[in-house]
């Protein structure tokens, strides 16, 4: 059975360790801050200007003026800080976020990414994405492993405009995880009850996978 996108997020969560300062972007990546594992402190920075975010608010408990950068209402937790975008931008770009989790419309076996824009499509904007990927010390991407066509989204190389080059370093889909190495993409754990098979049918770029690579436990 394919992972649900809470559970998308639930896996990436464990990727997270003691000190870290994380950004989540926009879409299935914000669902990480309901699942960071006790034990753990870790501080998550909004690009439009809050260091210190916590989990999504309960329904009535939601202030308008507190969104992160999707302009979802999120929470505070103490010690948190709020300032403008300059600062906020000037503290990605100098290399102080140590793990950037981002959406993905592509992915590219070589590790490059796409996750902004469709051409003859109206966009907001690109954000911080291309800042996120161009100075963030490690990144993983949060998607669905195909298209609403059925159309694999891990691809030789990427036809959407790109967001970043060679930055990848993980990739968790609905069917399992992967890493980015040298020689393409490697599965390294499978959503419970997929088969090897489905996996290799919906992977266009090239793929290493075991007949027993594990499934994931929750």
């Amino acid at each position: 059975m394919a992972l649900t996108k809470e559970q998308i997020a639930q896996r990436i969560a464990r990727e997270l360790q003691d000190g870290y300062y994380v950004n989540l972007g926009i879409g299935i990546p914000t669902l990480v801050a309901n699942y960071i594992p006790q034990g753990i402190s870790v501080v998550l920075q909004s690009e439009n200007g809050l260091l210190g975010m916590g989990p999504f608010p309960f329904d009535g408990d939601e202030d308008p003026d507190m969104i992160n950068a999707g302009k979802q209402t999120i929470t505070e937790l103490p010690g948190s800080a709020l300032f403008d975008s300059a600062m906020s931008f000037g503290m990605i770009r100098s290399g102080r976020i140590d793990l950037t989790v981002l959406g993905a419309m592509e992915v590219a076996e070589n590790g490059d990414i796409a996750n902004w824009k469709i051409p003859g499509k109206m966009v907001k904007g690109m954000g911080g994405a291309m800042d996120l990927v161009a100075a963030a010390k490690n990144i993983i991407v949060a998607m669905q492993h195909t298209n609403p066509k059925g159309q694999s989204k891990l691809l030789p190389q990427c036809s959407l405009p790109l967001t970043g080059i060679k930055c990848v370093k993980k990739i968790v889909t609905d069917l399992g995880v992967f890493s980015v190495t040298e020689q393409g993409f490697r599965c390294d754990e499978r959503a419970p009850g997929v088969s090897v098979q489905e996996i290799r049918d919906k992977t266009a770029g090239r793929l290493s996978i075991a007949d027993d690579v594990p499934e994931m436990v929750f």
